[in-house]
């Protein structure tokens, strides 16, 4: 029993007790009062009626009359005169008339008339005794009225106290409860304040909880700074802030690779003509201005596109990949922007070659043709600059245009056209944690079904985003239920944005509960930055159900997403970029190792995605992560 249930029991009890002791207490007193009333009464009038009938000498036809008149002018039960030998002389007694209260009372409540009891003489000699009994049924009656009115207010006084009761025990209740759902949130790795209640014992122990919260807040902080730290050296070129040669490299194998990363884009590869001389003729300083000012003009061109991405190659080459965008345009776009960002610096020149690309190609083919491209671009004069033509099917995807393929899209959704993909997770032990589920869609009646990479960006561009996920969800919560392995579902982060969808979502997986609990729900790591309140509140109702919730492509924005500790995780997933050749890259390793480290203190699963090379999956776990998906995995899944 609660705390708060207990509390209002006891002043329950309190009230209860208190208002029926006072009624017991006031009934007591009202009856003692009239039976005394009645007792002094009988008393009186017997001695006066006693007075009368001595005056009488005897005659027992005058007290016989005098009794009489006595009776009738008062409210009597009874009135006797006794010879001395105890006969009775005279006796008036009233029919016996019950009062008009109710039996139970009368029962419980008995008034009692005492006789008043009075000598009558002549002279000397005793005439006899004479009794009067007052009759009791009125002053039942008013005792009756009287304890009616008594525990009306009684009952309406403890009203009173009970509201003033829930008043203080909401008082109360408030501060119980915010404390109580801090330690639940502590439970569900959720590190919030609350604010410090009035109530002394209760301020003590949240002042207690929330020191302990922002201690934990501040080593996660601190945590926090290591880890991006530890990123910048390992990814990053220290004098550009661009993403280094590897990093860059890996980045562009995973978006080749990923099913949820642009169709189609641009690479393209930017030399600084003799750096060298430039280094001698200016100096040091001038010619690390010059590098700083291409990233700065590298980076704002990215910017603007699909999963932007700029990184230095080495000390005069520059690399941009940009999704969504004609390479011939995007060349043309930057080359026109450096020639303007590098008019300061006179007789400095470059060279740009590109090249378009598309998913699934070859990171090694695809950066031959643009260094073939930037070497034909080195033999032009001046600002150089050489562009591959893009491959001939290049265009085959957009012909359709929006509109085609919001059509296309409808149909198969409409036909129920789908199906989920099945790629293993595994655990350290090489025990399978569960399966990674993309959705697959058949575009064409009796075609084969298509990766989300052909159609999920065409999805976004419609908002059909809500409705893929939900048919994404409700198949993994079928075959859940068939087979009992846990399954994966990615959610779109266009998703979180739509009001409805959250609400959609748990009312399906509500109506599975059973099947619920063995449910992976992956979102992107971007969405943790942009979202974070939507992201708490999606795990907020899904958790009670099972359900377990986490970040997909995770690790290049990680460790600079603010308050992560109030996210609620239950794993992450680290993007392929950061994983692939850690087994020759120590400074990657102590990063990964860190940010393992980090997530594991707020008890979140960390996964590896993508890991294609056993030296690389045993790196991984060397760093201490919990599972592994990716080709590697795929061979290693027990069937």
């Amino acid at each position: 029993m609660s705390l708060i249930r207990q509390l209002w029991l006891l002043l329950l009890a309190t009230i209860v007790v208190g208002v029926l002791g006072s009624a017991l207490v006031t009934v007591g007193s009202a009856r003692g009062y009239l039976e005394t009333q009645l007792r002094l009464k009988n008393s009186d009038n017997a001695q006066a009626l006693a007075l009368s009938l001595s005056q009488q000498s005897g005659d027992l036809a005058l007290a016989e009359l005098a009794i009489s008149a006595q009776f009738d002018t008062g409210f009597y039960e009874r009135i006797s005169l006794l010879g001395p030998e105890g006969r009775i002389l005279v006796e008036r007694r009233a029919e016996s008339v019950p009062a008009p209260v109710p039996a139970w009372f009368a029962n419980l409540v008995p008034i009692a008339s005492t006789p008043g009891v009075a000598q009558v003489s002549d002279g000397w000699r005793s005439l006899g005794t004479l009794e009067v009994v007052s009759a009791s049924s009125f002053a039942l009656a008013d005792l009756w009225r009287g304890s009616a009115q008594s525990a009306g207010w009684l009952t309406l006084i403890g009203l009173l106290a009970c509201a003033l009761g829930s008043l203080v025990l909401r008082r109360i209740r408030a501060p119980l409860q915010a404390t109580v759902e801090q330690a639940r949130a502590i439970v569900e790795r959720r590190f919030v304040t609350v604010q410090e209640p009035r109530v002394p014992e209760l301020r003590q122990l949240s002042r207690a909880m929330n020191a302990m919260v922002q201690r934990l807040q501040a080593i996660f902080g601190e945590q926090g700074a290591q880890l991006e730290a530890l990123r910048q050296q390992a990814q990053t070129d220290p004098l550009t802030g661009l993403v280094n040669r590897a990093h860059f490299l890996a980045q562009l194998s995973s978006m080749l690779a990923r099913e949820d990363t642009p169709r189609a884009g641009g690479l393209l590869l930017l030399r600084v003509r003799d750096l060298a001389g430039v280094n001698r003729a200016a100096g040091h300083a001038a010619a690390d201005a010059l590098l700083q000012t291409l990233a700065l003009t590298l980076r704002g061109a990215s910017a603007a596109s699909a999963a932007p991405l700029a990184g230095r190659l080495n000390g005069a080459d520059f690399a941009m990949l940009m999704g969504e965008t004609d390479a011939r345009a995007m060349a043309a776009g930057l080359h026109a922007t450096v020639k303007t960002a590098l008019k300061p610096w006179a007789g400095v020149s470059i060279a740009i070659g590109a090249v378009s690309w598309r998913a699934g190609e070859s990171v090694a083919k695809l950066m031959q043709a643009a260094d073939a491209a930037l070497v034909r671009a080195e033999t032009q004069d001046g600002f150089g600059l050489a562009v591959d033509d893009p491959p001939e099917d290049a265009g085959l995807e957009s012909a359709l245009g929006e509109s085609g393929w919001r059509q296309l899209l409808w149909q198969a959704l409409e036909r129920g056209d789908a199906r989920l993909g099945s790629y293993p997770v595994i655990g350290r032990d090489g025990r399978l944690l569960h399966l990674e589920c993309p959705l697959r869609l058949r575009l064409h009646e009796g075609g084969s079904f298509e990766p989300a990479a052909r159609w999920l960006p065409w999805a976004l561009r419609s908002q059909f985003s809500t409705r893929t996920d939900l048919i994404a969800v409700t198949l993994a919560l079928e075959q859940i239920a068939l087979d009992g392995q846990s399954r994966g579902v990615n959610i779109a982060t266009d998703s979180l944005n739509d009001s409805g969808f959250l609400a959609e979502l748990r009312s399906l997986v509500g109506s599975r509960a059973q099947a619920a609990g063995s449910l992976w729900l992956e979102v992107a790591e971007r969405a943790a930055v942009e979202q974070l309140a939507v992201l708490r509140d999606l795990g907020r109702q899904l958790r009670p159900l099972g359900v377990k919730l986490g970040l997909e492509h995770a690790g290049e924005r990680l460790a600079r997403i603010d308050r992560l500790y109030e996210a609620g995780l239950d794993f992450v997933k680290l993007d392929s970029s950061l994983v692939t050749g850690i087994a020759q890259d120590s400074a990657r390793a102590d990063f990964v190792r860190g940010l393992a480290w980090t997530l594991h203190g707020l008890e979140v699963q960390v996964l590896a995605e993508g890991v294609a090379d056993a030296a690389d999956a045993q790196a991984l776990w060397a760093c201490g992560l919990d599972g592994i998906t990716g080709p590697w995995a795929s061979a290693q899944a027990p069937n």
